[in-house]
């Protein structure tokens, strides 16, 4: 064993030589795991007691969000977070204030993680009710931080080293709670805090045994800013449009909110894809599993009437991903009926779920975004019938008129917090959509005089461009909004319909 390096072998056949790499590393192991609290309990033993696990993902989704905006002060960052065992037991213990500075003994941990996490000064149980009361108490932890980092950066620095990279942490521990790790996309937040959980263990079996050291700093830091790993930096592909970037889109299982939600994971966003339709959500999950994996999407159950739903997709965006920064009001229904057969019944659920849904969802997104103090963007998928008076249709084009108009106000009020909304008016997207499968399609099929077959080639060949509307179109729209070209845009209303002349806005 060769000290700050690693550990050699021989054999007189390379398998001998790795069978013995394997039993020198098991006895080292077996060695650790019998010596582990015998000299003195582990980690000096608890210092608090975590928090019940309900209560624990509860404090981690409402502070996620604080934490996000911190750490993307330079470049937007995706989180993870874990209560691990492992974590908890060294968050929690006596000898965490010694052990975190010194930060991770080896290189591939510390490239990952950073020299070094910053530790929350937050009780367990801390009311996190008043944001600003919580800003007020972190802000100065980072700010240390961003000093410390920088301060080593300078006492560590050669002539031909590459400038600074973002100063903010990578690891955050909430003693009592778990640990947050947040990074420029979801596996590398995830990996970095899996490679901490290893530095934990390394911590554990040193201290066991001996006494803990991390790598001294100017040999962590010619490792860190190493030129070769600066090189491989900078071939790394140029990040997609909505890397960094956390969407939630309602009704995302399919038909139109699935399309925006494949657009938005292909340019670089996670996404959180929901549904009121357990089945047909874990048919999408599955999709989503084979197409991007694991680590693009996550997914909740949400009725855009029920306020718990929706703080629940957005409690599963911040543990997950750590917050939000595009919502997609998509979620919707359709009646078409003459005004004497619309009941009302007919007339509540229109409202409930078109104008009461997006309000509502709206309203939880710009809680959380808040929270961050980086901005974001509403996009509510409205209706070219919002615009247009047609035939057998008072409920849901009423409907449809409120939603844009509650679009309008709601530009005019959060314009101060950098949220920017939006409006995609749609028609006669047919594709894929459970709004089509039903009366409303026998609604319009009756009320324009054709067949329900005859419908696509009937709106079709009343547009102006004769074209088809697909869910695809209303994706590239909404990805027009937020892929970065129009991020001084609000309030705007982008009719995709094929040309529809009694649409147009002006």
């Amino acid at each position: 064993m060769l000290g700050s390096h690693g550990l050699f072998t021989w054999g007189d056949t390379a398998y001998e030589s790795y069978m013995n790499t394997l039993e020198v590393i098991e006895r080292c192991a077996e060695y650790l795991q019998e010596n582990i609290g015998k000299k003195a309990p582990v980690f000096g033993g608890a210092k608090i007691q975590s928090l019940p696990k309900e209560q624990r993902l509860s404090q981690a989704a409402a502070l996620a969000p604080v934490l996000r905006g911190y750490c993307s002060s330079q470049v937007k960052m995706v989180g993870h977070f874990t209560d691990d065992e492992r974590v908890l037991e060294f968050i929690n213990s006596k000898d965490l204030d010694r052990l975190a500075p010194l930060g991770t003994s080896c290189p591939d941990h510390f490239l990952r993680t950073k020299i070094s996490p910053l530790v929350l000064n937050l009780a367990p149980g801390e009311d996190l009710g008043n944001v600003t009361a919580i800003k007020e108490k972190i802000a100065p932890l980072f700010d240390a931080y961003r000093d410390m980092y920088t301060a080593y950066y300078n006492a560590c620095k050669h002539p031909n080293s590459p400038a600074v990279r973002d100063a903010n942490p990578v690891v955050i521990l909430y003693p009592g709670v778990g640990m947050f790790t947040f990074a420029k996309d979801k596996q590398t937040a995830r990996v970095a805090g899996e490679f901490y959980i290893n530095a934990i263990n390394v911590m554990k079996g040193a201290e066991a045994v001996s006494e803990y050291t991390s790598l001294p700093r100017q040999e962590a830091f010619n490792i860190e800013y190493w030129l070769l790993e600066e090189a491989k930096l900078q071939r790394m592909p140029k990040p997609k449009a909505l890397s960094g970037r956390i969407a939630l889109v309602t009704g995302s299982a399919g038909g139109i909110g699935k399309a925006i939600a494949k657009k938005f994971a292909e340019e670089g966003a996670v996404v959180v894809i929901n549904d009121n339709d357990e089945q047909r959500l874990e048919t999408a999950k599955a999709e989503f599993e084979k197409l991007y994996g694991k680590d693009v999407y996550a997914t909740s159950l949400l009725d855009v009437t029920s306020a718990q739903t929706i703080k629940k997709a957005y409690d599963v965006a911040a543990l997950s991903f750590g917050g939000i920064d595009i919502v997609v009001n998509c979620a919707g229904l359709s009646i078409s009926k003459p005004i004497e057969e619309h009941t009302e019944q007919d007339w509540d659920i229109l409202y409930d779920v078109l104008v009461k849904g997006q309000f509502l969802v709206t309203q939880g997104g710009v809680e959380v975004m808040r929270k961050q103090g980086i901005g974001g963007d509403v996009l509510n998928i409205v209706s070219k019938n919002a615009l247009v008076s047609g035939p057998n249709n008072a409920g849901y084009g009423s409907a449809k008129a409120a939603q844009l108009h509650l679009s309008r106000l709601n530009a005019a009020e959060l314009g101060k917090d950098h949220i920017r909304v939006n409006t995609v008016n749609p028609d006669a997207v047919i594709s894929d959509s459970k709004i089509w499968a039903g009366a409303w399609a026998e609604g319009r099929a009756k009320a324009y005089g054709v067949k329900v077959e005859e419908l696509p080639a009937f709106y079709a060949k009343r547009t102006l461009l004769n074209e088809i509307i697909l869910p695809e179109d209303i994706a590239n729209a909404c990805f027009a909004f937020v892929g970065g070209l129009l991020n001084k845009a609000t309030g705007n209303v982008l009719n995709v319909d094929g040309g529809v002349a009694m649409a147009f806005v002006r």
